[in-house]
């Protein structure tokens, strides 16, 4: 083999006169697949990133149902209350361990339909619809429950995964109300849970229903 030297580079002459590739070639050839394979990595890091994120639980309903009594029973003291970016409309996030699982549980503004009309209102629709749900609790008072169904119905037809929680049945007992709960999930093809969220009651089994109805949409 003869060596020769062109503008610098080094060749190697191979057989029958060809020769092969300079050694900055080579060098090259191997960042590339260096970079290759970090890129690799990366978008392997991410797909894992991906797949062990806390799967996100949004509380909506109107005010006054109690949803934010709901939320620190489910979060605990520990939550972050800022401003939705644009606006001057306050969302409540914070972090739920419940089974072997962490939950992003966060806490809209009040909803009464998803035909938008005020701020707060667009602000949930964009938590919903552009930034996306694992699970949806409508939180509803208990004591006049037809008031709100409608907004039940809407987000179950717009193919959002809804658990029904009836809130303050405390009340709702002491106004003589009596609801068939069993039912109500039958006749929504939904699950219902009632609670009482100031005393803690019904709580569990609502994270119960939660880890379940998580772990069939997954």
């Amino acid at each position: 083999m003869q060596k020769s030297n062109i503008n610098g580079t080094r060749l190697i002459a191979a057989p029958h006169g060809r020769r092969t590739h300079s050694w900055r070639s080579i060098h090259m050839r191997r960042r590339l697949r260096l970079r290759h394979r970090r890129g690799n990595e990366r978008l392997h890091q991410g797909e894992r990133c991906k797949a062990q994120r806390s799967a996100r639980v949004v509380l909506v309903g109107s005010p006054n149902a109690g949803k934010s009594a709901l939320f620190y029973r489910l979060t605990g003291t520990y939550v972050t209350v800022s401003n939705y970016p644009g606006t001057t409309v306050e969302v409540a996030q914070g972090r739920a361990v419940i089974g072997e699982q962490e939950f992003e549980i966060i806490d809209t503004p009040g909803l009464y339909s998803l035909l938008a009309i005020t701020e707060e209102e667009r602000v949930t629709r964009r938590l919903l619809f552009d930034e996306g749900a694992d699970l949806i609790l409508h939180v509803v008072d208990a004591n006049n429950p037809e008031r709100a169904l409608h907004l039940t119905l809407q987000l179950v037809e717009a193919g959002l995964p809804v658990i029904l929680v009836l809130n303050m049945l405390d009340e709702a007992e002491r106004l003589g109300l009596n609801i068939d709960i069993e039912r109500l999930s039958r006749e929504l093809k939904i699950p219902v849970v009632g609670t009482i969220a100031t005393t803690g009651q019904g709580i569990e089994l609502l994270r119960k229903v939660i880890t379940e109805h998580v772990r069939i949409a997954s």
